[in-house]
């Protein structure tokens, strides 16, 4: 779309006249206009100010990917790495966030970059991904129990700086704050147990590096990538913290059964350490007397289940508050059912 044109939506969404910019991109799209194919797929794809027709929207993307549609290669390099409306491919995913470096998206540029931890591609951008290795990457990361009768493991080196950085910058201006699970409203509201805040990726905002994230996450708990909820980055400013809580779905909240039946109880969570430079900030479980203070780059996986497959009450943590600087970490859990 001209610039005149793309105005013309922004206008139209600016005013709350939603159904008529979507007409307007519609009626782009339909003679070819490959800037409004893939902003129409992108808000069909997850119901922005508009339908939720997520098929189309992914139909729509890959279409205008194919034209060489940079911000729709992107999109559909992240659809691709996730299997996410299509087949899952890392060798189609990496191939296709090439193209979208090579044609100037710089979200695609900011990924490749990270993974491969250069500075400079000297401008051959559709060949960074072959400099990354994805194999190594896919394969096992080592690990060390925190204790031996405690169901927590520790993975020294599971990302590099360069990509505990990029998480950090993605996260900087998408932070609101924290939310609790009210199980008698069933919503989620903000408590005083949490005061820090966070930002969480959905399908909208998850690119190739998260899903790669998730999928080294996964070698390490053997957990299938599908099992894995959106990925959210934790910042903790001095006196933030999340005061001690369980991770399981708890069995007193009135939809349990329902939760439970669609997908399952989250059986794991996963953090990763994304910087140092603070001070306090433990992860503390105080039943079972651990206080762990996790280093930039590492991983700490524990089970919010037990042996039987029932919520382990051991399993109480806090996020205690820094007393200086910031503290960012990734959190992921993970299901026993798919949840895509």
């Amino acid at each position: 779309m001209s610039q005149g044109e793309l105005a013309k939506v922004d206008a139209l969404d600016a005013q709350g006249r939603h159904t008529e910019a979507i007409a307007a991109l519609a009626r782009a799209t339909g003679v070819g206009d490959v800037g409004a194919m893939a902003a129409l797929g992108g808000r069909l794809l997850v119901g922005d100010r508009g339908p939720c027709i997520p098929v189309e929207g992914a139909r729509f993307l890959f279409e205008a990917a194919q034209r060489g549609q940079p911000d729709a290669q992107e999109r559909a390099a992240a659809l691709l790495a996730g299997g996410v409306y299509a087949t899952q491919s890392w060798p189609s995913a990496l191939k296709m966030l090439g193209l979208a470096a090579a044609n100037g998206n710089r979200s695609a540029r900011s990924q490749l970059l990270a993974m491969t931890g250069m500075s400079d591609p000297a401008g051959h951008w559709e060949k960074l991904p072959s400099q990354f290795d994805l194999a190594t990457w896919l394969g096992t990361p080592p690990s060390e129990r925190v204790r031996d009768d405690a169901s927590i493991l520790r993975f020294p080196e599971l990302l590099s700086d360069p990509i505990c950085e990029w998480l950090i910058d993605r996260s900087r201006g998408r932070l609101v704050r924290a939310r609790v699970y009210d199980p008698i409203r069933q919503q989620e509201t903000v408590r005083e147990m949490r005061n820090n805040t966070t930002a969480t990726f959905g399908i909208a905002e998850v690119s190739v590096l998260h899903f790669l994230i998730q999928a080294r996450m996964a070698s390490g708990c053997g957990a299938p990538l599908t099992h894995f909820e959106a990925p959210a980055v934790l910042h903790y400013d001095v006196g933030e913290q999340i005061t001690p809580h369980f991770d399981f779905i708890d069995p007193r909240s009135p939809d349990y059964e329902q939760q439970i039946k669609v997908q399952g109880q989250r059986i794991s969570t996963f953090l990763i350490y994304l910087n140092d430079g603070y001070e306090g900030g433990e992860t503390g479980f105080p039943e079972i007397g651990i206080e762990h203070r996790g280093s930039r780059r590492e991983g700490l996986l524990f089970a919010n289940i037990d042996a039987q497959g029932n919520p382990d009450l051991r399993m109480l943590h806090a996020g205690k508050a820094p007393t200086s600087g910031e503290k960012w970490i990734l959190s992921q859990f993970i299901r026993r059912h798919p949840v895509r």
